[in-house]
């Protein structure tokens, strides 16, 4: 079993600060794309949420396109904007928040109209809730770090930085706000593309619920409609019984990597790859 990777070390690209996102995962997926004898041109992933991986991937150069999709309006929201024309106002929005808890929360409760709007409100509740969690029930962060209270992870001239970037690869970018199964179906026999999904975690534990404002998910469809697909992919999953027969099911290879949690624990996660 491979060392534990620090994510101190991984180049950040995304805004997001995303319960069960895949910083650690990203050495390992640059390394698997870097193996192909003719690189890839998309790398598609329906369940894009904060984006970590297929973003270092395209920034990295390692593919030449990123075909992803969101179904969460809010984490669209912050898509549409990073992509689109409203980059740059989103930018000014997060550099001229005065950032304190009345502000948060005066920002927070009032009505949202608009797409940056909506934009801006995900990415205050991200740095300022615990854990980065956007579903129902999650609260803001009392002492943080440090004593820093809801301010512990609001650095908005590193934020403004990472969106510019990506307002660089805008071209090459091709985002939806759609069901993450519709993605899989349309891309799935092009031998030009990559897959790497990453779907919520509700298999074997009540994580994805607690997590993921969308955290229904047919596995089994998901594991059928992979077996039959012709472009490679890379898939991870938390740990359980039921995923490990899934993989086993459908003929897949099944590789356990260690990683730690926000808590700091020790786990293993499961990378699925086609055999």
């Amino acid at each position: 079993m491979r060392a534990i990777v620090n994510v101190a070390s991984v180049r950040h690209v995304s805004p997001f600060r995303y319960p069960g996102g895949k910083t650690w995962l990203v050495p390992r997926v640059l390394h698997w794309l870097r193996g192909f004898k003719k690189r890839p041109e998309f790398l598609v992933d329906p369940f894009f949420g904060g984006g970590s991986v297929p973003l270092t991937a395209l920034v990295e150069g390692l593919v030449e396109r990123i075909v992803v999709s969101e179904i969460d309006e809010d984490v669209a929201a912050v898509w549409i904007c990073a992509f689109g024309e409203d980059n740059a106002q989103l930018c000014r929005r997060i550099l001229e928040f005065k950032m304190d808890r009345e502000n948060v929360v005066e920002e927070l409760t009032r009505q949202t109209e608009g797409t940056t709007a909506r934009a801006f409100k995900t990415i205050l509740r991200n740095r300022t809730f615990r854990g980065g969690i956007l579903a129902s029930g999650a609260s803001l962060m009392n002492v943080g770090e440090n004593g820093r209270g809801v301010a512990s992870r609001w650095y908005p001239e590193t934020l403004v930085r990472r969106l510019k970037l990506l307002a660089e690869f805008r071209a090459k970018v091709d985002f939806s706000h759609i069901d993450g199964f519709d993605l899989i179906g349309h891309w799935s026999a092009d031998s030009a593309a990559a897959f790497f999904l990453d779907p919520p975690y509700t298999i074997g534990s009540g994580a994805g619920k607690r997590l993921y404002r969308h955290s229904e998910l047919d596995h089994e469809r998901l594991f059928r409609m992979m077996s039959t697909a012709d472009a490679p992919f890379m898939m991870t999953y938390d740990e359980s019984p039921e995923v490990m027969e899934l993989a086993e099911r459908h003929g897949f290879d099944l590789e356990r990597v260690p990683m730690k949690n926000t808590h700091h624990d020790c786990k293993c996660e499961l990378i699925i790859r086609p055999s």
